[in-house]
């Protein structure tokens, strides 16, 4: 199975476009510009990891583009922080210095958590629902930092008879629109991860003949599955894609039915066995010469039971099995296509 996709960690830093008026001081607009400059490099760098990542990069594989942009953090923060107060006005170079210090803990702290939390996010919903939910938080945590900075941005330029155009420049879009693309991404996914992992279970459960945790699991991803479905039909396609969308109904729909039609099959069959096992053992636990026609009559009994739900049971196994695969593929590359579709490649 594909594994889940890292939600980026987006700074929402972006550079505002600069219009000098005739009544602009040209070294306010120069300090502006001079800090907006430093974060534009971090703005750069975040894409690059932000795109690696969408496009199916672990957080192992591309720690590297983490360290890069930590250290490009961290030279914007030095360089800002020596600046001198603009005519004593301090207001925006401690907002900008503020707001990188919380993006270099969460890029650090924050994050060295998270990467750790990505080798076990796949064992169990719980742990891959506080994966996600680790990085939502981080993300608040720059989005309200940058919202403080933007604000402080504002001030200097409306103090300063600056005009800010509200267009964001291309590098601050592709980042808004790939964390929407995102954040759409880990709604469905964790949909489709809840009856994934729930299935898993039951898999296991078959393989032990353990017919008790067989009930239980088969009845717990009917359920998921069915509630899986109920808020899917509450989401909306992406834009028009309703690619991703399907692959996740499809995927659900291969679920229940996996739980509704196929397990009860399967489970009838391994009752069948269970009852073999315990009549052959009793059976075989009499000597010869003590064993009755009825003790005969009951063991070929059980034989023929089984025996006549095992190609039902092989035929219900081939049909999952084949079914499973090929709704696997139809989500992966679903999955791999949104994500080309919406966020374009780094270089």
């Amino acid at each position: 199975m594909r594994k889940s996709k890292l939600k980026v960690l987006s700074i929402l830093c972006f550079s505002l476009f600069i219009v000098t008026q005739s009544s602009a001081q040209k070294s306010a607009v120069d300090y502006m510009e001079s800090i907006n400059k430093e974060l534009g490099a971090i703005m750069a760098d975040t894409w690059d990891y932000t795109s690696a990542v969408a496009h199916g990069k672990t957080a192992r594989k591309i720690d590297n583009k983490r360290k890069e942009l930590i250290k490009t953090s961290v030279q914007a923060k030095n360089k800002i922080g020596r600046m001198p107060a603009f005519e004593g006005d301090a207001s925006l170079r401690d907002s900008v210095v503020a707001f990188l210090d919380i993006n270099n803990k969460v890029l650090t702290q924050d994050y060295e958590k998270i990467v750790n939390m990505e080798e076990i996010a796949e064992q169990s919903y719980d742990q891959m629902e506080a994966y996600l939910l680790a990085q939502e938080k981080a993300n608040e945590r720059l989005n309200a930092a940058g919202d403080r900075m933007e604000g402080e941005q504002r001030k200097f330029a409306a103090k300063n008879n600056i005009n800010l155009l509200e267009n964001k420049d291309k590098i601050a879009k592709k980042l808004e629109s790939a964390g929407d693309v995102i954040k759409y991404y880990n709604e469905l996914y964790l949909i489709f991860f809840k009856s994934y992992k729930q299935e898993a279970y039951l898999i296991d459960a078959q393989n032990r003949s353990d017919l008790n945790a067989m009930e239980q699991n088969k009845n717990a991803l009917l359920t998921n599955a069915t509630e899986g479905l109920a808020k899917l039909e509450n989401i909306k396609p992406f834009k028009g894609d309703a690619n991703l969308k399907a692959a996740c109904k499809n995927m659900l729909e291969f679920y229940k039915d996996e739980a509704s039609t196929k397990m009860p099959v399967i489970v009838n069959f391994y009752m069948k066995k269970e009852k073999l096992e315990k009549v052959k053992a009793a059976f075989d636990a009499k000597p010869q010469n003590k064993r009755t026609q009825q003790d005969v009559e009951q063991y070929n009994a059980a034989v023929n039971d089984m025996n006549a739900d095992l190609n039902k049971y092989n035929s219900n196994n081939e049909t999952l099995n084949k079914n499973r695969n090929a709704s696997v593929e139809k989500w992966n590359n679903a999955a791999a296509k949104f994500m080309d579709s919406h966020v374009p490649k780094y270089k």
